[in-house]
């Protein structure tokens, strides 16, 4: 769609013409009684050097076309010419959907490695995860890390890619070396408490116990059940000795508890589900869980997309005045030769 964004330059456009009306050329007339100079021979000197009065006026003429043309462009160009992508009000049906992943230093653990390939429990959670947030298109996906505190990592958004490469981009004890169930839960319930109801979903991954929240994690997972806010608690890891890094290199085995009562308690308070993430089939039941709720319905603003076009007029209107400087200068030379 075309318009302009300055439309009331437009009134600039005759000033041209109303200065031509106001103010006239005038000639400029002898005063009677002024001396003259009188030459014997001035019918030869006309014959010798002819003034063409027509070809004159013409020039004017052409000059005023000229500079109004380029006028009339630079005012097009005060406007604001712009190409605008259609305004449209998008209704949009998808879930409000908070990841919250433990990132605490514990999920260094390699009980995920295999034979051929050493991975630890953040890698496994970046993978199975990361997939989870690429199958959620149509649903708004908000990131919540956390380990000895929790952050908002990225607001809730339709932009799943941007999501699934953030959390991509995590590592293990950025937040901390402990771990915050208790906050993470708190904090996601204030990113989703104003989203509308029926559809404000919470999935939880950690692989420790709560021993650092400001918030117990139960007095948290009531608040969430008060805004209608259901939880999917999801434990990654497993229990007992578990092959850990080193800080100067190698491995040992480092006894690790997972508080799966508590997980279990927080996702029945909340009407949700307790997994134990140990592959990527476990995801594929929360996927068939989320999808039976009923999808919320919202108002999606598309942002115009404007393309400025101001510039055409404009260099049009500085060819023009380039034209009109080199029609003077040839005009000076050829009536200075003749």
């Amino acid at each position: 769609m075309f318009h302009f964004y300055w439309p009331w330059f437009a009134l600039l456009l005759p000033l041209p013409f109303l200065v031509r009306m106001l103010f006239p050329s005038k000639k400029i007339d002898r005063q009677k009684g002024s001396p003259e100079l009188r030459f014997p021979a001035t019918d030869r000197l006309k014959k010798a050097f002819p003034i063409y009065h027509a070809g004159k006026t013409q020039s004017h003429a052409s000059f005023f076309i000229l500079l109004s043309l380029s006028w009339i462009f630079l005012v097009i160009a005060l406007m604001q010419p712009e190409k605008v992508d259609q305004y449209r009000q998008v209704k949009n049906q998808g879930y409000d959907l908070v990841l919250a992943v433990d990132i605490s230093a514990s999920m260094q653990a390699l009980d995920f490695s295999t034979q051929s390939q050493i991975i630890s429990r953040l890698d496994v959670t970046k993978q199975v995860v990361g997939q989870f947030v690429l199958g959620r298109q149509g649903d708004r996906v908000g990131l919540v890390t956390f380990g000895e505190n929790a952050y908002l990592h990225v607001p809730l958004t339709l932009d799943t890619v941007s999501v699934s490469r953030m959390l991509n981009d995590t590592i293990s004890g950025m937040a901390g070396n402990a771990t915050a169930i208790g906050d993470a839960i708190g904090l996601s319930v204030r990113t989703l408490r104003e989203r509308p109801e029926g559809s404000r979903i919470l999935v939880l991954l950690t692989d420790g116990e709560d021993n650092s929240s400001s918030i117990p994690p139960l007095e948290a997972a009531k608040l969430a059940k008060q805004y209608g806010i259901r939880i999917y608690t999801i434990a990654v890891g497993k229990k007992g000795p578990v092959p850990f890094p080193r800080q100067y290199g190698g491995y040992g085995m480092v006894e690790v508890s997972i508080d799966e009562e508590l997980l279990k308690e927080i996702a029945a308070l909340t009407g949700g589900q307790f997994f134990m993430a140990t592959d990527q089939r476990m995801l594929e039941t929360i996927y068939s869980k989320i999808n039976e709720l009923e999808k919320s319905e919202s108002n999606e603003t598309i942002f115009l997309i404007r393309e400025p076009l101001y510039w055409y007029p404009l260099v049009l209107a500085m060819g023009l005045l380039l034209l009109l400087s080199l029609y003077q200068v040839l005009y000076r030379r050829i009536a200075g030769g003749s």
